[in-house]
């Protein structure tokens, strides 16, 4: 593909890959992938880009730990599985980060912690901090603690939406959100054969979530849903982000070199001179 968008200006990225990307269908982890995003994360920031990781799959790699195929609904059990996979899913992320001599880190996240405006300075601090030392975060959320009870809200709801939040904090350039699907449809594409891709979206309107629908693998929790919320919160902080298939996440690299890969969700004072045929609101 000849690349149509411009990315040249974007120096902060903010890369979210899901669990159905970090995940075979039998409950292991798929080490290819993770071993692709590692390298081409590295890439970017040997390229001079500031790098920040949205990852999930602790619950889904702590139940392929534990043999388990169906994701037990007691908070309790997700906790426990979460605290398990959290810890395997990092020390493969160290083996194949180290590999290609990328430095990484990790940061667990409440919403508590971005709501109240003393944490939420830390947070920003040690990020930027790290960033400036060159080394990619892996933000996930603190499954093992965080639940919503009351008035209490320390949930996110999934990494979708914690990846717009972690994008916007961050003031990124750009969200690429890798999920099991090439974009945004304008119908079921597993059901609906004229379904076709949408190349770019300036709104999401509630039409939109409407035609999304539909909820996650059994290993995750985000659906189509989640990420058009995720995409609407980028969009009202005038920022950008692709949505495409986390298949192979290599893919990051078209991405970045501006080819037309995934939906584009950009607002629409941002994408003058790109053909309109190729665009909805």
């Amino acid at each position: 593909m000849k690349p149509n968008r411009h990315m040249d200006n974007v120096s902060r990225v903010v890369v979210k890959i899901g669990t159905s990307s970090l995940m075979h269908a039998n409950g292991k982890l798929n080490l290819r992938a993770i071993d692709q995003l590692s390298y081409t994360l590295t890439g970017l920031v040997n390229e001079g880009k500031q790098v920040i990781l949205v990852s999930s799959g602790a619950i889904g790699a702590g139940m392929g730990r534990v043999g388990l195929t169906k994701r037990p609904e007691q908070i309790q059990k997700q906790q426990a599985l979460a605290s398990i996979g959290q810890s395997e899913l990092m020390t493969v992320y160290q083996q194949r980060f180290a590999a290609y001599g990328q430095r990484i880190s990790q940061v667990l996240l409440t919403h508590d912690v971005l709501d109240y405006p003393q944490s939420r300075s830390y947070v920003h601090n040690t990020m930027e901090q790290l960033l400036y030392w060159g080394i990619i975060p892996i933000v996930n959320e603190n499954d093992t603690v965080a639940v919503d009870e009351l008035d209490h809200r320390t949930t996110f709801g999934d990494n979708d939406q914690l990846s717009a939040i972690v994008a916007v904090r961050s003031h990124a350039d750009l969200l690429i959100m890798l999920s099991d699907i090439d974009g945004f449809y304008t119908g079921n594409p597993h059901q609906d054969s004229e379904a076709r891709l949408i190349r770019e979206v300036h709104e999401v309107t509630a039409d939109s979530l409407k035609r999304a629908g539909g909820a996650g693998t059994v290993f995750g929790t985000g659906g189509m849903t989640t990420k058009l919320k995720a995409a609407a919160e980028i969009l009202a902080h005038h920022q950008m982000m692709v949505l495409a298939n986390g298949a192979n996440p290599s893919i990051i690299f078209n991405i970045m070199n501006g080819e037309e890969i995934g939906t584009l969700f950009m607002p629409k004072d941002m994408s003058e001179g790109m053909d309109d045929d190729r665009t909805v609101e």
